[in-house]
């Protein structure tokens, strides 16, 4: 509450400053604040500014997507336009490089779009260039919005204290450990527990036959990289490799956690017994996810949706019948549990309205109110999410449940442009998993903070991060013995300048009410 409370003063004094030195200054700078001849937020709906105009507003969005149908069939599209009294274009590249060439263009040329995503160096770029709006003062224009996305998503959209876009909604953490139940049941094995029972059972998974058919062919864990170990560092209190956080009242950096060391020595001890995928730092995409169906190994950290998705049912089904995959909390350890960590910094996108769009009040209320309305539970947040009601859905006892028409609007996540409550969202459109999304998301995790740091100038970060993923190959590989982490610290800092970015994080995260 201390840092929501910080950031919405902040925010008001701004907007009260600016406010206030708009009159007989015509220093460009103040340009952006709010036209006194822009019409108000109507508590009535976003209808009644369609209507008291009398004239229908064409409002162009883009960003990345697929799936999006003809304007024809694009229900959608249809009930936003009669709702708002718009005519919305919205255009989608299903290619990230595609969109952002094209943004670029446009950008560059003077032709922007009403609406349009951004990621994190894009805002930082345009914001700069002075090409896009800054929201601050017309925060109260957007409180149904604001109210929706909440204060830390608020964060997600500032570059130098000012709002320079929408952010999403949070999402939710999809990942925890599976475990081959079938494979414990047969080797006489109870669901691990701490990280010693869990180092022992991936060594009984690999040497103890537990898929019965008399090969040593299975070992005992995989993952995506070192995201593998995710719970085991978590289990001592630590990020993932260069993740920042809060402790102690400190913000701390991953690397720099006096019980990385302790981390690293455990799961190194735990490579060293064969029990680990051999290639687990060289699995990209859903490698581990594949190995884990195949039944090559028994424990895998993996989100939910590929193990328990039909299409993946089916897949576990086919390859063997009896397998049974159980989810689990993450093990203990000498810090507790946490099962891994979850950058709240992350935004799942962000919006941002073309500084040019202040010259057309008429239409820059018309964005506000179309990002207010899909923001709106008892508005067009239910409409974006699950289309319309009595058709794609109905609420039974207040929760939606899809018919069998709501094939027929699985694109709306396109108009998502202020996200969704996510939980509610994926336990409707997903019911049969929704033990599972539940289970995964109430699990304790660090928050890390690495979605609210830029990166400083003379910092290269894939430099950085390659040297990191090298060194601690070699650390956990026994490649490098761990006294000599120290000795990688300083490289990091002498030749990586880490230092900048330590330092650089530290004055943002501060600034942002983290860290005392």
């Amino acid at each position: 509450m201390k840092k929501m409370n910080s950031v919405l003063l902040t925010v008001s004094l701004l907007a009260a400053l600016l406010a206030g030195c708009a009159g007989g200054n015509n220093n460009p700078a103040n340009t952006s604040n709010a036209p006194s001849d822009t019409a108000a937020p109507s508590n009535d709906g976003p209808e009644k500014t369609g209507e008291a105009s009398g004239k229908q507003i064409k409002l162009e969005i883009i960003e990345t997507g697929n799936n999006l149908p003809a304007p024809d069939k694009d229900i959608i599209k249809q009930e936003l336009d009669k709702a708002l009294n718009i005519d919305l274009n919205l255009t989608v590249y299903p290619s990230g490089d595609d969109y952002k060439n094209q943004l670029n263009v446009r950008m560059a040329s003077g032709n922007f779009p009403d609406l349009f995503m951004v990621d994190r160096q894009q805002l930082i770029q345009f914001s700069k260039q002075g090409l896009l709006l800054d929201l601050t003062p017309y925060l109260d224009k957007l409180q149904q919005t604001v109210d929706f996305i909440g204060e830390e998503s608020v964060k997600k959209g500032t570059v130098d204290g000012k709002v320079f876009a929408v952010s999403k909604s949070p999402q939710i953490p999809y990942q925890t450990y599976w475990i081959r139940k079938d494979w414990l049941d047969k080797l006489q094995l109870p669901v691990p527990a701490t990280i010693e029972e869990l180092a022992k059972t991936a060594e009984a998974f690999t040497t103890g036959d537990p898929d019965g058919n008399g090969k040593p062919d299975t070992f005992g864990l995989t993952g995506g990289k070192l995201n593998a170990f995710a719970p085991v560092f978590g289990a001592f209190g630590v990020g993932m490799p260069g993740n920042f956080y809060e402790k102690d009242g400190a913000i701390v950096n991953a690397l720099y956690d006096p019980a990385m060391k302790d981390a690293l020595t455990f799961i190194q001890q735990m490579v060293a017994t064969g029990s680990v995928d051999p290639e687990l730092l060289a699995n990209s995409g859903l490698q581990h996810s594949e190995k884990a169906i195949k039944g090559q190994a028994g424990i895998v950290y993996l989100d939910w949706p590929n193990l328990t998705k039909e299409q993946m049912v089916e897949q576990i089904k086919t390859v063997n019948p009896n397998a049974e995959w159980l989810q689990i909390a993450p093990p203990s350890g000498p810090a507790g549990q946490n099962d891994g960590t979850w950058d709240i910094g992350a935004t799942p996108g962000r919006y941002a309205i073309p500084k040019a769009l202040e010259k057309d009040p008429e239409k820059l209320q018309r964005v506000f109110d179309l990002l207010n309305y899909i923001s709106n539970p008892d508005g067009g947040s239910m409409l974006v999410q699950f289309g319309v009601k009595d058709t794609h859905y109905t609420l039974e006892n207040g929760v939606p449940k899809m018919t069998d028409k709501a094939s027929e609007v699985g694109y709306s996540w396109l108009y998502q442009f202020t996200g969704r409550p996510e939980m509610e969202y994926l336990q409707a459109k997903f019911a049969l998993q929704s033990e599972y999304i539940k289970f995964a998301s109430e699990q304790p995790r660090i928050e890390s903070l690495g979605g609210f740091i830029d990166n400083p100038e003379g910092y290269n970060p894939a430099d950085a991060d390659r040297y990191i993923e090298e060194e601690f190959a070699k650390f956990i590989y026994n490649k490098r013995p761990i006294s000599e982490y120290d000795a990688f610290i300083g490289t990091l800092e002498s030749t990586m300048n880490y230092k900048a970015l330590l330092d650089s994080a530290s004055e943002q995260l501060k600034a942002l009410g983290y860290g005392g």
